[in-house]
Parts: C-alpha cells; structure tokens; sequence
C-alpha cells in the first residue's frame, strides 16, 4: 500500500468531504490531501472526529465520490513569493489569472503562519500620506497601521482603495499586496487595467478569489496573501502596503464553511469561531524590526447596520476607521465619507500629526456638530430663519465639505476631472483658512472637485 494513503472518501456535502481514516499516520490540521488518480484534487484538513477527517474542498467536488482513494501530500497549501511575484495576478493556488504565463518564483511558502514573537515587533511613529484631503485631515493614516473603510454596498469602498493603492505606491519605496476576497470579477478586472495604465503595476501583487468561487477558497485567500506579505516583510525587509477587498467577505465565508460543518453558531448568528480566525489573519499584519505592513481594508456593511456583530468584531482592530455614508454620496460628495463619524488613533498624538492639525481638528469638529444640527432646522424652515452667527458657521461648514470632495485618478475616465494629490499641509492651512472666515465671500460651488485653494486659483 502507497506509504501517503490515508483512507477513502464516504461522504461529500457541499465543499465539505468527510473522509474515512484507514491509516496509522492521521495528517495535521491544513494538510493538503489529495487523490492518487487525480492530483488536482485539493482536499485541506479542517478538523477530524474520530477516525473521520473533515476536509474544505479547494477543487472542484464533481471530481469526487464515495470510496476514491485519498493520499497525502504532507504539506499545507503553498504559493509562490518573492519579488517575480510583482506586477502578477494570481489565484489561491499561485496560478496566473492575467494571461502572462506562469509565476517563476523561486520560492513557495506555506500561507499560514504565526503571528511575530513581541520581541521583534516595532511600533511605527511615521504617518502615511495619502494625498486625499478628507483622509489626510479627519482620519490621517499611520505607517503600520490598521485601516478600515467601513460602508454599504456602492458607496465608493473599491473606488478608494484603487485611489489609494496608485497614490501611495506611486510616491513610497514599498511594494503592495491586494487580496481580492469575495469581489466581483469586473471589479478585479477594473483594477488590474488601472493600475496597469497608471504604471504602477509593477510594484503590487494580486491575489484573486471571487465571489463565483467556493467559500473554502474565499476562506483562504486573505491568509495567502498574509503569507505574500510576510515573506516581503521578513525576507526582502520591504515596508508592505497590504490591501484587502472585502474583509467582510472573509467572515462570511468562514460562516459559509461553519454552517456546511454543522457546526452552533454564536448568540449573533455569526461562526462561534469568528474571533479566533480575524485574529490570526489580523495579528500576522504587524510591523517588525524588518519592515511594516500597513493594512488597508474596505468592510461591507450589511444593509448599512454599522453595529452588525461581524463588522463590530473587525473594527476592534482598526486604527483609522474612514466611514462612507450613503447620504454623503446622495449629495454628490465623493468621496463619500461621513467627516463627523470616521476617526483615527492619531488624532490625540500631536507629536505625531502635529500642533497644526492637533489644534485645528477640534475646530473643524465643532463647526461640522452644529452644521448636522443646524441643518434639520434650515430643511424645515430655510437657512434664512437661522441666527447672523449660525448662518456663518452653516456656511463655512458647507464650504468645508465641498473642499473636502476631491477628483481621483482612477476615475479620470468617468468624471472627465483630471485627478489631484493634495500634501497634508496644504490641506491643513486650507482648512484653516475656510475655519477663519478668509472664503467666507467665495461661493460654495468654487470649492467642489478642486485640489488645494492655489491651484484653484482661490488664494494668491
């Protein structure tokens, strides 16, 4: 008898194979099984019960059936890093989805790992500039860090982050990683062409499983990508900028897979499991003495419930949470980020943003609190009836968010506006400028889809 053979399948439901253990040797969990008349088969071990193993389905499961013989083949599911890995589009298994041949990577590495010992970890004290103004300001980003962009579906999420992804690889040294969980096809289609046609494809790497795949495989493609990230951290000691869309999608093919399993969900309705997987993909993305990952991560809200457990559960790890609104997007305003919800840890450093910013944010906090209670008011009675000082601060704050609003590069071709990226400190100064009253004589309408005040002309 073959000294791999484990045993033979007697049950398949769903992606989940059961598997009956005929053999001394039981394998290790994530081992990677598959059949000795067909290597494409990818079985990984999930958990066993028993002398029954309980298998995730990589493959295809009309290529199974009952008493097919199983084999090992010892190690968990590997895929190919390294820098040939850049400029590529690759699925789960490494293979090419962009039509470029294969991926001549001199390495592969396991995509699980464990989170780095505390004695090797390093605390970042460096921003990360974005160039977009509404970002920069209200929820600037750290190098290092965790970063959430947490909205409903259609409210700019993807759109963000592809504005992202070009403005920071274009202007930093790293190089970038996207996982693609659960997307739609057009849409990772869409981001390889911009990127492509904004030359910046050659310093990020795409791992790709779409909404049409199985849960096992969408299950499995952010820990890949961990794996992607970690090897340019630990081993070429690049700094990491480390996209995922969608994370939500992460959580709920995990649900997927523990309610093919059978398995009690908790009180929310949620996998009982779900903090013990967001928390070894989420603790992996760390900065080291050898470089950082700075994760990006956009978060479905399912219908708009900014308090559903699963997205409560990934905002915990966040450090800078961009919140997009739908009545932001309804006014025209994009991006579409609500200014008095989203937050960032850094705002209470200033050794880190700076007394500038530090001093100037609670102004700009308060001034937008009275506009969101001045506007009930000015909707049912009109801006007339409001006091001389009210009507001043409505103004200034309409004009604040209409400065906010930006054109973006990647949507060149929609909007027909050429995109801009804005330096923090120009946007701080500008800011408090609309906050002094200097714009109090220049229409609102001015300040729609401009860069900063000087290149718009606004200012000498």
């Amino acid at each position: 008898m073959n000294a791999n053979y484990i045993g033979t399948i007697k049950a398949v439901r769903g992606q989940i194979v059961e598997i009956d253990v005929q053999s001394e040797y039981t394998p290790e969990i994530s081992e990677i099984l598959t059949s000795s008349d067909d290597p494409s088969v990818r079985l990984e071990v999930y958990s066993y019960n028993g002398s029954t193993l309980f298998c995730l389905s990589l493959s295809e499961t009309n290529k199974l059936h009952r008493n097919i013989s199983v084999i090992t083949t010892g190690n968990p599911l590997r895929i190919p890093v390294g820098l040939k890995t850049l400029g590529r589009a690759m699925n789960l298994f490494g293979e090419p989805e962009d039509n470029k041949g294969q991926i001549e990577a001199e390495t592969q590495v396991p995509i699980y790992s464990k989170s780095p010992s505390l004695n090797v970890l390093q605390e970042s004290t460096e921003m990360l500039e974005t160039g977009i103004k509404a970002i920069d300001f209200s929820c600037p980003f750290l190098k290092g860090g965790k970063i959430g962009f947490i909205g409903g579906a259609g409210v700019g999420k993807t759109v963000l982050i592809s504005e992202l992804i070009h403005n920071i690889t274009s202007n930093s040294q790293g190089v970038s990683v996207f996982a693609g969980i659960g997307e739609r096809v057009r849409e990772g289609q869409e981001l390889l062409e911009s990127l492509e046609e904004s030359k910046v494809l050659a310093n990020v790497t795409l791992i790709l499983g779409q909404m049409g795949e199985n849960a096992a495989i969408r299950f499995r493609v952010a820990n890949a990508a961990a794996a992607l990230a970690e090897y340019f951290r630990d081993i070429n000691k690049k700094d990491v900028l480390f996209f995922i869309d969608n994370i939500y999608r992460f959580v709920q093919a995990g649900n997927e897979v523990a309610t093919l399993l059978g398995t009690i969900p908790s009180e929310q309705g949620y996998q009982a499991t779900l903090q013990t997987e967001l928390g070894n993909l989420e603790e992996r993305l760390v900065s080291t003495i050898n470089g950082s990952i700075t994760s990006i991560q956009t978060v479905y809200v399912p219908a708009d419930d900014i308090s559903d457990p699963g997205v409560y559960s990934l905002i915990s790890y966040l450090d800078s949470s961009v919140i997009l609104s739908r009545s932001v997007a309804q006014l025209g305003l994009y991006p579409a980020i609500e200014l008095s919800q989203s937050s960032s840890s850094l705002l209470s450093v200033p050794g880190l943003i700076g007394e500038d910013h530090y001093n100037l944010f609670p102004r700009f906090q308060q001034v937008l609190n009275r506009y969101n209670e001045l506007s009930r008011i000015a909707a049912i009675l009109g801006v007339s009836e409001l006091s001389g000082q009210d009507q001043v601060i409505f103004s200034r704050a309409k004009r604040l968010m209409n400065y906010l609003t930006q054109p973006f590069f990647v949507t060149e071709s929609q909007t027909g506006r050429s995109g801009v990226f804005v330096k923090r400190d120009q946007t701080i100064g500008d800011i408090g400028l609309i906050l002094d009253g200097k714009l109090d004589t220049v229409p609102e309408e001015k300040l729609l889809y401009i860069g900063s005040l000087k290149d718009a002309g606004l200012i000498q």
